[in-house]
């Protein structure tokens, strides 16, 4: 990796290692053409000094849980991070010269890669940093249950975008008032913007805004090293709030024209190489003490001081684990399961036993499984947007109580109104492990969270969303409250494959209280994918149990996305298919084709159209015969089932927005009644005869 240089005698080998940062940040997005130079540059000196100074992680296993955690918000800033990982020995210079190449390790936006030492995926300014937040939660939590010896420090690094993102605002006061002193931020202000100054943007008081969230505020000049230290060492005596370090650092530090005069702090530096602006890459890597022959060679001094660290960062984990070690001795039973909750093993929950009341809403079936989990699944978090008492997840708190600064023994977050900040810190709080975090919120309202959702799916992290008054029986709330386009929306993600080949999103609508039994479980045991659990508001008949069976045993049939829930004697006349409180309008229809007909009729409940495509085509025939017309009733747009239904089915469904009335009046006005769904029947038998 490295190459014979003369080493300037007036710079420090760290002042020389924060420069080696800027001139592979620049090359990197040099050699691609494409990317962002400028705010690495001027983030060099930190990154330098956090990771060879202060972070506590292990080189040889960077998945070793105990680590501090490192969460990048700017991700169009990834090129200084793939240069501070690979001198720590996780990139290579070929890895480096591939930077936003097919294939390679260093896409344009970093994707979470714990083998590399990437906490997280990042893009969207704002949710990186509340991803860290979320991780800061569920470190303190774990912390309560078994000790201090496992504490760590979750650091973030945070640009001007993302402190003006509105997703601060949620993070800065919950952060704040949970008294997370396990939280540091750094931000990175450089007064430039990607395509002005900060200046034309906005005049607020950053620091006083966090002062008032009860925040730790430092403000440094962002590339003194001695400063950053100095700032990091009080941040982490700050043990009873959150710190932010404004830095005041340079945009483009060390660019240089091809005279040699200074382009530093341009907004022309921030999203284009270097060569194509107003900077000279040649003379700026010069500047900085580079080849620009060969700009991805190591300097020898830092490299070898590097070594130094990776060897002084075994040490130190080495003591940390001797110290867990010996609380393991002391605790084993606390130490298994601590084991459980690390590596995601669940107790042994008796499903079957949970009984539902017949006709209750799925809000409410779903309040009645979290009771069983308040009191079996000992690492859970549930979060609530101010909805609790609505969303039923009420029911879980009245076992247990909310999170509050200096005590972390409860179960619940009170996020608040703010349905987008509650989602990233959930998501946070899966990718840092150990527990199980829940939220919800109005189905409505899941718009908010859609920024979220597509990062969750992107990379793959089980988070469950609860989101309950799923249609326009909201009633007389009207419009505003009554989902109709967001079920396609999430139908969408179950479409989109993630990189594993797989659905990228779990969506499941249960259409009665046994149903949603399963879905729940379904939901818990689902360790690949986010999955969303899609609610009533109000009451659903419940569908009768078949061949013996209890209906949660045939409920279990949703486990595959799509099931019969009640079958005729021989081939069907026609198939209906729907999903939630649809599915009891369907029955009815049903039962009127059969009484005033004398049809053969299959009903089948679909709760995930993605799990059910993702079935083999032999278990798809056997649910949806290819030859047989089906008819679908959704409470949303009828595309959430044409894909369903076919090119020779029927989909009744919604194509207008709600409207303020009972929920019973609007079945009426809209047409999802049973004598609907057999006038619509009979229709389309009739036009296959």
């Amino acid at each position: 990796m490295s190459s014979e240089q003369t080493i300037p005698s007036e710079k420090t080998v760290s002042e020389r290692a924060a420069d080696l940062i800027r001139i592979l940040s620049a090359s990197m997005v040099e050699r691609a053409q494409s990317g962002h130079p400028g705010g690495p540059m001027g983030g060099a000196d930190f990154m330098h000094i956090l990771f060879t100074e202060f972070m506590v992680f292990d080189p040889e296993n960077p998945r070793w849980p105990f680590r501090d955690r490192f969460f990048l918000d700017p991700g169009h800033m990834s090129a200084m991070l793939y240069a501070q990982m690979g001198l720590l020995g996780y990139y290579t210079p070929d890895d480096w010269k591939q930077f936003r190449q097919w294939g390679s390790p260093t896409p344009g936006h970093p994707e979470r890669d714990l083998d590399r030492g990437i906490e997280n995926t990042s893009g969207p300014l704002g949710l990186g940093h509340a991803f860290g937040a979320g991780a800061a939660i569920a470190e303190r939590f774990l912390a309560d249950r078994f000790g201090e010896w496992l504490s760590h420090h979750t650091y973030v690094y945070i640009s001007d975008g993302g402190i003006q993102e509105e997703i601060s605002q949620g993070v800065g006061r919950i952060a704040g008032h949970l008294g997370l002193g396990n939280l540091i931020l750094f931000y990175d202000a450089n007064d430039i913007q990607l395509s002005t100054r900060v200046e034309d943007v906005t005049n607020e008081d950053t620091a006083a805004k966090y002062k008032a969230w009860g925040w730790d505020v430092q403000t440094i000049v962002g590339n003194d090293h001695q400063a950053i230290r100095n700032a990091l060492r009080q941040a982490k005596m700050a043990t009873d709030k959150p710190s932010i370090i404004i830095g005041k650092t340079i945009m483009g530090k060390g660019a240089v024209t091809a005279e040699g005069k200074s382009f530093e702090g341009e907004v022309e530096t921030h999203g284009k190489p270097l060569g194509k602006s107003n900077a000279s890459f040649p003379e700026t890597i010069k500047n900085l003490g580079g080849d620009p022959e060969n700009p991805f060679l190591v300097f020898p001094d830092v490299e070898e001081y590097y070594e130094a660290v990776k060897e002084k960062c075994i040490n130190a984990a080495g003591r940390k684990k001797d110290e867990e070690l010996e609380w393991r001795q002391a605790n084993a039973e606390k130490s298994l399961l601590l084991d459980q909750y690390l590596n995601g093993v669940l107790p042994e929950l008796d499903w079957e036993n949970i009984i539902q009341k017949q006709g209750d809403a799925t809000r409410s079936a779903s309040g009645k499984v979290l009771e069983l989990f308040a009191s079996k699944v000992g690492n859970m978090i549930v979060a609530s947007a101010d909805l609790s008492n609505s969303d039923n997840t009420q029911s879980f708190l009245n076992k247990t109580k909310a999170l509050k600064k200096g005590d972390f023994s409860g179960s619940f977050l009170q996020a608040g109104v703010s349905e987008l900040t509650m989602s990233a810190l959930s998501v946070g709080m899966a990718l840092h492990g150990g527990v199980i975090p829940v939220c919800a919120t109005f189905f409505a309202f899941s718009d908010y969270m859609k920024p979220v959702l597509r990062l969750a799916a992107l990379m793959e992290i089980p988070t469950i969303f609860i989101w309950t008054h799923d249609s326009f029986r909201v009633g007389e709330d009207g419009p505003t409250h009554q989902p109709i386009e967001q079920e396609t929306q999430l139908r969408l993600l179950e479409k989109l494959h993630n990189h594993s080949g797989k659905p990228g999103f779990l969506a499941l609508r249960p259409a009665d209280a046994d149903e949603t039994t399963v879905a729940w479980k379904m939901a818990i045991e689902n360790t690949e994918t986010p999955t969303g659990l899609i609610l009533s508001r109000q009451n659903i008949v419940s569908l009768p149990a078949t061949d013996g069976v209890s209906r949660y045993h045939n409920a279990l049939g949703a486990q595959k996305g799509a099931y019969i829930v009640s079958d005729c004697e021989g081939k069907p006349d026609i198939v209906l298919v729907g999903n939630g409180s649809e599915v009891s309008t369907l029955y009815a229809g049903a039962q009127l084709l059969k009484e005033r007909e004398n049809r053969k009729v299959r009903l089948v409940s679909i709760p995930s159209e993605g799990l059910f495509f993702s079935q083999s085509k032999e278990y798809q025939e056997s649910i949806l015969p290819n030859d047989v017309p089906r008819l679908g009733l959704t409470a949303g747009l009828p595309v959430n089932l044409e894909g369903i239904v076919g090119h020779h089915g029927v989909v009744l469904g919604l194509r207008h927005f709600g409207y303020s009335a009972p929920a019973d009046v609007l079945d009426e006005k809209f047409g999802f009644t049973g004598e609907r769904v057999f006038v619509a029947a009979s229709n389309l038998l009739a036009s296959h005869s």
